[in-house]
């Protein structure tokens, strides 16, 4: 009998993967990359320094600060002084990244509703109740062996 959770892990990275692939189309037809779509939602509800959307987003403050950079440089977002600490600005949505957003996150939504249509809605709460406690475990296992 094949090792049921090496079959899940692997079904876990290839849907990863196809999701990552699907979230660059959804992002490149509104004229984004996938990555400046996460640091725009991530500094959307309220400014953020770069260190704290890494934190957020679970990757490196060099990949944010060269995405926060690239959003700037756009104007789709701006640096605004930050009263708490002066060397590390708060990343601001302008009007044209809060428009980007919002557009992408309505051609994504749209997307979301045709590729889950045959899924029924319980099969999907159970797939996020299996991932949820999953990802618990793997938080739980990460803090053990950090222990160490």
């Amino acid at each position: 009998m094949p090792d049921e959770a090496a079959l899940l892990i692997a079904d876990v990275f290839e849907a990863a993967g196809a999701l990552r692939r699907l979230g660059e189309q959804t992002a490149a037809a509104e004229g984004l990359t996938q990555a400046r779509w996460q640091v725009l939602s991530a500094a959307s509800e309220d400014p953020l320094t770069v260190p704290q959307a890494a934190r957020r987003l679970g990757v490196s403050r060099q990949n944010v600060q060269r995405v926060a950079n690239d959003l700037v440089s756009s104007r789709h977002a701006s640096y605004e002084p930050n009263p708490d600490h002066r060397g590390s600005p708060l990343l601001t949505l302008t009007p044209r990244g809060r428009e980007s957003l919002a557009r992408v996150t309505a051609r994504a939504e749209r997307l979301h509703r045709t590729l889950f249509a045959t899924i029924p809605d319980e099969e999907i709460h159970a797939t996020r109740t299996s991932l949820r406690r999953l990802l618990s475990e793997l938080d739980r296992h990460e803090g053990e062996a950090g222990k160490r």
